[in-house]
């Protein structure tokens, strides 16, 4: 059984139809990638599964459980995590304090300094920046912020929505070890929301390109890579 199984997910922001019955799958120790072009739908598609869009038609289980009628709180206490687009952090607190936001479901003091050590380890310039505000960081280190975050709520599958996104290059590459990491060391599913695809289907095992807010396109990361149709239409070739 899929540790996540998406099925006819439909959402509609008045007359405009986001997404269109949408069915895709999540194993448990997966990284799932969702490419696509600027309004494909994939941003759209994260924040139905956590919780922060209704859903219009469709439906979504979570560890075999139905989840559909679940507010955001309430999925975020059953183990999924959004880190979003363009990062979202309070400016005007410090580092520590936006990772602890995160926390805001975990009741173990203990589970709380142990995620706060992992997240330090996974990212050591979030642990010298721990004191200053988060205002004061780079894009990139924003971002190790944001996923940090993320991954305070305890989360059994972590959704990266743009990680990439106007970052150096260099910061970028030490993003992907660390999505790496995360779902090599510690089995955690993940799901990419990524721009930049020709990275998403490098990291992912399976991936799904959405076009209009539908599915298109889906296979192995790799099978994709090599799919002239996603050449040509993501990777620019």
């Amino acid at each position: 059984m899929p540790m996540l199984e998406v099925s006819d997910l439909t959402v509609r922001y008045g007359a405009l139809e986001a997404i269109r019955k949408v069915n895709f799958s999540v194993e448990e120790g997966e990284i799932v990638a969702l490419i696509g072009s600027n309004g494909a739908g994939k941003s759209t598609t994260l924040r139905a599964i956590v919780g922060l869009v209704n859903a219009t038609q469709g439906v979504t289980r979570f560890g075999g459980r139905d989840i559909t009628a679940l507010n955001a709180a309430a999925r975020v206490r059953n183990g999924i995590s959004l880190s979003p687009e363009g990062r979202r952090l309070f400016g005007r607190m410090s580092v520590l304090d936006n990772l602890l936001t995160g926390a805001y479901s975990v009741s173990s003091r203990s589970t709380i300094k142990t995620m706060l050590d992992e997240i330090y380890d996974l990212f050591p310039r979030v642990r010298e920046r721990r004191h200053q505000l988060a205002g004061s960081l780079s894009g990139g280190e924003q971002q190790m912020v944001a996923i940090g975050r993320a991954l305070m709520a305890h989360p059994r599958l972590l959704m990266l929505d743009e990680p990439s996104l106007g970052i150096a290059p260099k910061v970028v590459a030490e993003i992907a070890q660390a999505i790496e990491r995360l779902n090599k060391e510690k089995g955690l599913s993940i799901i990419l929301v990524e721009q930049n695809a020709r990275l998403a289907l490098r990291l992912s095992h399976n991936a799904y390109a959405l076009e209009h807010g539908e599915v298109v396109r889906s296979g192995r990361g790799a099978e994709l890579l090599a799919d002239p149709f996603v050449q040509k239409a993501y990777l620019g070739v």
